[in-house]
């Protein structure tokens, strides 16, 4: 169980009592600073009886305790407990007595300071010895100091063993508390950048027929709030971390796909990635990495060579920063980025060179289907971004945008009886990968060009529809989302992350991209199936889990290295319920197209509090799937 509110983290075990094993403690900016928080009441460790989440950031913990001798089978006291990211714990102690009750409760505490990545690869320390500090204790390390304060203070504290202790006054049927507070040597209260009055995301709100689209979208929000963090040097900039407790840190490619996901939220949280990352981009003569915005490799799973994130993030920044001005992204934010987007356009054509394909790693790596489909949409939105502030280069662009889909549609098309599929990727030597993975999701993803208008894709028509069908087909779709790989390819692994895993993200996108093109079904099948693994998640989807057929009555199964809550499986949410809508806005034209899905899988949704053009906006979607808009900024008309 884990609340966020970076950078504050608590992660728990259901029974509630922090022992010091695995990750279980409260940190702060990546460091455990309470590892240990076990409370007895009357002598006794209550007996835990009830977990939950009670928001991304808290968790509540329920137990019970027999204090007094021949009373038969029933509890006298309900301890409870609510733990939050923020490094607070308060413990409260219910009386179910009619008499007047005095009661010991011990709290031990200890730590070990230790790094987040060192506890994860088990080369965590012993705990540190303990002194008495303020109402509390405190422990130090040469890495740093913490301490735990209570209120009210304690009775007794014994450092020699970490224990604090109170004698508790409990009136008939009452109640008494003790709250804790765990932090590092020098710090104040946590300010989580999500958690505030300017958190850069709208609070919109879903209703409908099926409760569990409501459901998904408030938790997804709540997890992408406590997900937010601000940029050190300039804290007016937020960006989301790509997840916890494993990757608290700025992940360039999710970051972006995250924020673009959630543009229907507001346009806030895409500038402030992208002046984020517009500090990273390397410049002058640095040769073919000129331009480049930087990333770590990645696994690409059995059948490819690790990829580059740093790729795929130089992609994305234009076609976040066009897409983000038609969603209402002020002109003067446009104007600002719009350099860093030209050098990521010129860097693409110069990898590119004389040739048609993006090859990555580069030089020398294979063409991989998704990076040719990211390098396609990059040009075409880029264009357009070009040609609107009259800047050169958007010829060039749209020339070998050109090039590219005639060259794809024949050296990317696998011919088979059952009517063909799109390679993995073609080897430098012209070889074809023939696995089906969902990275063919991407070629669905064209991207948003003015007057409501989606930019041509890679593919025909006759090809986008047989893709359709091999993404609906059982070998993809496992009835809870789409796999990464097709049960029926060699080295299929339904815990493989690249490999038979169901990745969230990549489910949203075929969504998304299905519903444009006009393929209901598939669409509708795909997110019904991922609503359904999403209930079984209690609504907080990981970033991947097993890729095992759905059965009546089962449940996906997660997978052990997984985040949850990650930001790009959070963002899904917005993704998936807007797609029922097909929203296009273009603000610059003053006008917002609806495309509903037609057959309206969900049956009758609402969805409030969105913005387009800086302002909210309204839409709700009938049974019938009619979209009317209830709500939005003025002057916006409806587009044809």
């Amino acid at each position: 169980m884990i609340c966020v509110a970076l950078p504050g983290l608590a992660v728990s075990t259901e029974h509630g009592q922090l022992t010091g094993r695995g990750l279980e403690g409260f940190y702060r900016a990546g460091r455990r600073v309470l590892s240990r928080c076990q409370v007895r009441v009357a002598g006794r460790e209550p007996l835990a009886v009830q977990a939950r989440m009670a928001g991304a950031d808290r968790a509540r913990f329920v137990g019970t305790v027999r204090a007094s001798p021949h009373t038969g089978p029933d509890p006298d006291l309900l301890v409870e407990r609510t733990r939050h990211a923020d490094g607070t714990e308060r413990i409260t102690v219910h009386s179910a007595v009619s008499r007047p009750l005095r009661l010991p409760v011990e709290v031990a505490l200890g730590t070990d300071l230790a790094a987040l990545g060192a506890i994860a690869s088990g080369g965590a320390g012993p705990e540190l010895p303990a002194s008495v500090h303020d109402s509390g204790l405190r422990w130090s390390c040469p890495t740093g100091a913490a301490s735990v304060t209570a209120d009210p203070p304690p009775t007794d504290a014994l450092a020699s063993a970490g224990l604090l202790r109170w004698e508790l006054e409990l009136p008939p049927h009452g109640s008494a508390s003790v709250e804790l507070r765990a932090r590092p040597e020098g710090a104040g209260p946590l300010r989580a950048a999500g958690h505030t009055a300017t958190s850069p995301l709208a609070p919109a709100r879903a209703a409908g027929d099926d409760h569990r689209a409501e459901a998904l979208l408030r938790a997804g929000i709540a997890d992408l709030q406590g997900l937010i963090v601000r940029d050190p040097a300039h804290p007016a900039d937020t960006h989301l971390a790509a997840g916890a407790p494993w990757r608290c840190g700025l992940a360039p490619a999710e970051a972006l796909a995250a924020a673009r996901m959630v543009l229907p939220l507001g346009t806030r949280l895409a500038a402030g990635t992208l002046r984020t990352l517009a500090r990273s981009q390397r410049t002058g003569s640095d040769g073919q990495e000129s331009g480049m915005i930087p990333g770590p490799r990645r696994d690409a799973g059995p059948h490819l060579p690790p990829g580059c994130t740093g790729t795929e993030a130089t992609l994305l920044f234009p076609v976040l920063l066009a897409e983000a001005r038609r969603w209402g992204l002020p002109d003067s934010d446009t104007e600002d980025l719009l350099p860093t987007a030209e050098r990521c356009l010129r860097w693409l054509l110069a990898t590119v060179g004389d040739g048609t394909y993006l090859c990555d790693p580069w030089p020398g790596g294979p063409a991989r289907c998704e990076i040719q489909a990211h390098a396609h949409r990059a040009a075409l939105l880029g264009a357009d971004l070009l040609d609107v502030h009259g800047r050169p280069g958007a010829t060039g662009l749209r020339q070998w945008a050109q090039a590219l889909r005639s060259a794809f549609r024949e050296d990317f098309w696998i011919d088979t009886p059952g009517g063909g599929r799109p390679a993995a990727a073609r080897a430098p030597g012209g070889r074809l990968l023939p696995q089906l993975s969902s990275a063919a999701v991407h070629l669905l993803d064209t991207g948003l060009l003015g007057g409501g208008t989606y930019a041509p894709g890679l593919l025909d028509g006759a090809q986008t529809g047989q893709l359709a069908r091999l993404l609906g087909s059982p070998a993809m779709d496992s009835g809870w989302g789409l796999r990464g790989l097709g049960a029926k390819e060699t080295a299929y692994n339904p815990f493989g992350h690249r490999g038979g895993a169901v990745r969230v993200q990549e489910t949203a996108t075929a969504v998304a991209g299905l519903a444009a093109a006009g393929y209901e079904s598939e669409a509708s099948g795909l997110l019904r199936g991922i609503l359904s693994a999403a209930e079984a998640f209690d609504y907080r989807l990981p970033e991947m889990y097993a890729g095992e057929q759905c059965t009546e009555g089962g449940a996906p199964l997660p997978h052990p290295a997984a985040c949850r809550p990650a930001a790009i499986s959070a963002a899904a949410a917005t993704l998936l319920l807007t797609s029922l809508a097909g929203i296009r806005p273009d603000a610059p034209g003053g006008t917002v197209t609806l495309r509903p899905i037609r057959s309206a899988p969900l049956g009758e949704i609402g969805l409030r509090g969105l913005r387009v053009a800086g302002a909210p906006f309204s839409v709700r979607v009938s049974r019938l799937g009619l979209a009317m808009v209830e709500e939005a900024a003025d002057g916006l008309q409806l587009g044809a």
